[in-house]
C-alpha cells in the first residue's frame, strides 16, 4: 500500500491545509517552548502547557493534513469556533487587558474560518 501525501488543490482546501498547519505549528511550539508560548499568553504552568496544548494541537492540526478529509476539517473549524466563545466569554467576564483578550479573539476566529470556509463551501 503506497501512501500519498494528500496535497490540497482548490483555493479553500489551501486555507483548510494552511488552518491546520497553522494548528500543528502552535501545538509544536507549546510542546517544544511552553515558557516561551505562557509569556506571550499568559496560561497557567508550563508542564500543563505542554501536555493539553502542545499535543492535542499538534496532533489535531497534523492529522487534519495527513488526513485531509472535510469531517476532520471541520472538527478543526468547530474545535476553534468553541475555542472563541471561551475567548468571548472571557472578554465579557474575566479581569484583564480587553486589547489583549480582543486580539486573542480574532485570532482565534480567524483560525476556526479558515476550515470552515471550505468544508461549508463559502471557498470551493
Amino acid at each position: 500500500m503506497d501512501f500519498a501525501f494528500p496535497w490540497p488543490y482548490s483555493p479553500g482546501e489551501w486555507l483548510a491545509w494552511i488552518g491546520a498547519a497553522l494548528t500543528a505549528l502552535f501545538g509544536l511550539a507549546n510542546l517544544i517552548a511552553p515558557r516561551l508560548i505562557l509569556r506571550a499568553g499568559a496560561a497557567a504552568d508550563a508542564g500543563s502547557t505542554r501536555a493539553l496544548l502542545g499535543g492535542f494541537y499538534a496532533g489535531t492540526g497534523l492529522s487534519a493534513i495527513l488526513f485531509a478529509q472535510p469531517l476532520i476539517y471541520l472538527a478543526l473549524g468547530i474545535a476553534w469556533a468553541l475555542a472563541a466563545l471561551g475567548q468571548a466569554l472571557s472578554l465579557l467576564f474575566d479581569k484583564g487587558s480587553a486589547v489583549g483578550k480582543s486580539a486573542r479573539l480574532a485570532a482565534t476566529l480567524l483560525m476556526a474560518a479558515l476550515p470552515l470556509a471550505f468544508v461549508l463551501g463559502f471557498i470551493p
